[in-house]
């Protein structure tokens, strides 16, 4: 054939047959045989002609066995469980313990986000940013359709078409990703809307806007992992890993790199936000989204439970990991367009998350934690003893005395959201619910104090492009070093993130009723390496302030970096364990830490080249200015 591309569709060209990757059989996330659906099940193609091209391009190049087509049905679901069991790609956990739960076993090689290995595809480098892996769109075409040149032979296609957002929302997106992955197709009906709701939206338009998502585990290998996205073209395609991160292409595939790019285009904002609902004992309610790097707080916060000091308070949970936000009557609209929860595991407990356990108890997919005697699950941080004995993420005999850890520390659970006990009753408004709050935060041991006000959206929009947090086993590479995370978005921008950073500044023109900007830091230790705040439960009492501020009916003191509570501004009462010494360490701004740290953003923003908007070099300078005064 012809060696061509066309904008929006999987192309073929002749590739080479020594290009064919063989099968391995090593983990569990490893490719299974074909299965034999019986009837009714796997048959629900849609009537789009435009999906039925695609597939069918895509099953000429990857040559599978069969094809399966997903309507999101229990008989599916059972089918496909059960199918799972027999090629030992779940285990089937206790019932009594954790009801209709399994766990999944990854390749040890293949166990985080690969950010070195995930790349915008833009016809310019410049378009991709500074930021960005970047790769050129048609020769990327070319290396991985040669990857996937007879990938599936042997092999399922399964067919997921699913939606993001609530069915009736206007930002709502389409998708279809094709995987020879079962544990994709089961992750995916947790974590999205999937099925024949996707079918009924989509309808029969040739035209319609939908995501193309290929994925092939090929043989799991490193040196063949690549997660690409073609902004221009909706796409995604995805080779060599069985990652959830990497695989699930709804999630920050979509949800983020290619939502984020649609959003700037179309004029709304796709963030790496919870969304949590507030609700005083007198009955008002607020709404605050807040944006933390991976595997720092993230699901605690969305579903925290106040102390019993807050009697009376509710916190609910609309989204603990993306928020699609768009404007309306002058305010900041969102929305959750996940249908479930893709945690970590390591650290959750009854103590730190109770409504994330209630969450797990049942319906439930781990991936990479431990497996006790009687087939329950265990990780570090779990409420009681550790197991005598267990197989650890690995598969190998553990005991207290291992040097390895049990669980991965990455080590994940994919769940309903459905079953979170504090679920928000607007969860699925298509109108979204009104943010009043955007709170930025990372894991920082010095310098950030526990909680301080922007003093506007465009110093805001500063404290997000600035934000760092020291690293975690969320993403491959070293653990513990400050990384630079604008808006917790670094991995998930799908473009130059200098036209990020405009679109954020243009989108705060277009506010009448912006809401206020907040950055919190949970993570503050003393010199002795302590962490100064109990957080958990006890950030209700920082969430409370917000709230204060944005009633108007609370003060604070003006400091160089914004607005921070005095010690009489935040309700202390009942607080155990700090002293008032440490409150004012935990609230102090030491000006030897702050040089350093604008001296890092100038650092930063030289990285970028000239793509940050002066807006925000004259944010850093007036910064600096203020230090001095």
């Amino acid at each position: 054939m012809e060696k061509r591309r066309k904008r929006g569709k999987f192309v073929l060209r002749a590739i080479d047959d020594t290009n064919i990757i063989p099968d391995r059989y090593v983990f569990m996330n490893n490719p299974a045989p074909a299965i034999s659906p019986p009837a009714g099940i796997g048959d629900h193609k849609p009537a789009n002609q435009a999906v039925l091209d695609w597939v069918h391009e895509v099953e000429l190049l990857t040559q599978p066995e069969n094809i399966f087509w997903c309507d999101g049905s229990e008989r599916e679901n059972d089918f496909l469980i059960a199918e799972s069991l027999k090629q030992n790609v779940l285990i089937r956990l206790n019932e009594k313990k954790a009801p209709r739960s399994y766990l999944h076993r990854s390749n040890p090689n293949d166990v985080a986000r690969v950010e070195q290995f995930t790349f915008i595809c833009t016809p310019t480098k410049a378009e991709a940013g500074p930021t960005n892996n970047w790769s050129e769109p048609a020769e990327t075409y070319s290396k991985l359709q040669g990857l996937l040149k007879g990938a599936m032979r042997g092999r399922t296609m399964f067919v997921v078409p699913y939606i993001m957002g609530p069915p009736d929302s206007l930002l709502t997106k389409i998708g279809f990703e094709i995987t020879d992955s079962k544990y994709v197709v089961l992750s995916m009906r947790i974590m999205t809307r999937m099925g024949e709701i996707a079918v009924k939206r989509l309808g029969h338009d040739p035209k319609a806007e939908w995501n193309r998502g290929v994925h092939s585990l090929l043989d799991v290998n490193p040196e063949r992992r690549f997660i690409c996205h073609f902004p221009q073209d909706n796409a995604i395609i995805s080779v060599g890993s069985g990652y959830g991160g990497n695989v699930l292409l709804s999630k920050k595939c979509l949800a983020l790199r290619i939502g984020s790019y649609l959003a700037r285009k179309q004029g709304w904002l796709a963030e790496h936000m919870l969304i949590l609902g507030v609700e005083s004992p007198t009955g008002k309610k607020h709404y605050v989204a807040a944006a933390f790097p991976s595997a720092c707080g993230k699901t605690n916060f969305a579903m925290l439970i106040p102390p019993k000091h807050f009697a009376g308070w509710k916190v609910t949970t609309v989204g603990d990991d993306i928020a699609w936000m768009q404007i309306r009557d002058g305010r900041l609209w969102a929305v959750n367009p996940e249908n479930g929860y893709f945690g970590v595991v390591p650290g959750t407990s009854c103590k730190s998350n109770p409504n994330a356990m209630k969450s797990i108890e049942r319906d439930t997919l781990y991936t990479n934690v431990a497996l006790t005697d009687d087939s329950d699950v265990w990780w570090e941080g779990k409420d009681g003893a550790p197991p005598k004995h267990a197989f650890d993420w690995r598969g190998n005999d553990w005991t207290p005395d291992s040097k390895e850890k049990a669980a991965h520390p990455n080590s994940r659970f994919a769940t309903p959201m459905r079953n979170n006990p504090v679920l928000d009753p607007h969860v699925e408004d298509g109108n979204g619910v009104p943010i009043s709050a955007i709170i930025f935060g990372g894991r920082r041991s010095d310098t950030m104090p526990l909680v301080f006000q922007a003093f506007d959206w465009e110093h805001g929009t500063y404290i997000g492009a600035t934000m760092a947090s020291e690293t975690t086993a969320a993403a491959t590479g070293a653990v513990g070093q400050v990384r630079r995370d604008p808006m917790a978005m670094l991995p998930f921008c799908g473009y130059n993130i200098g036209d990020y950073f405009r679109h954020w500044l243009e989108t705060g023109k277009r506010l009448t009723k912006p809401p206020l900007i907040f950055h919190v830091n949970w993570f503050r230790k003393s010199a002795d390496g302590k962490f100064l705040w109990p957080g958990f439960g006890d950030n209700m009492r920082v969430l409370g302030w917000i709230i204060d501020r944005c009633e108007g009916r609370v003060g604070a003191n003006e400091s160089a970096i914004g607005h921070i509570p005095r010690l009489q501004d935040l309700d202390l009462d009942e607080l155990r364990g700090v002293t008032p010494n440490q409150m004012r360490e935990l609230l102090n701004v030491n000006a030897e830490e702050w040089q350093k740290e604008i001296s890092d953003h100038a650092k930063f923003f030289e990285s970028l080249g000239s793509v940050v908007p002066k807006e925000l070099d004259k944010q850093r300078e007036n910064l600096a200015a203020r230090f001095k005064s």
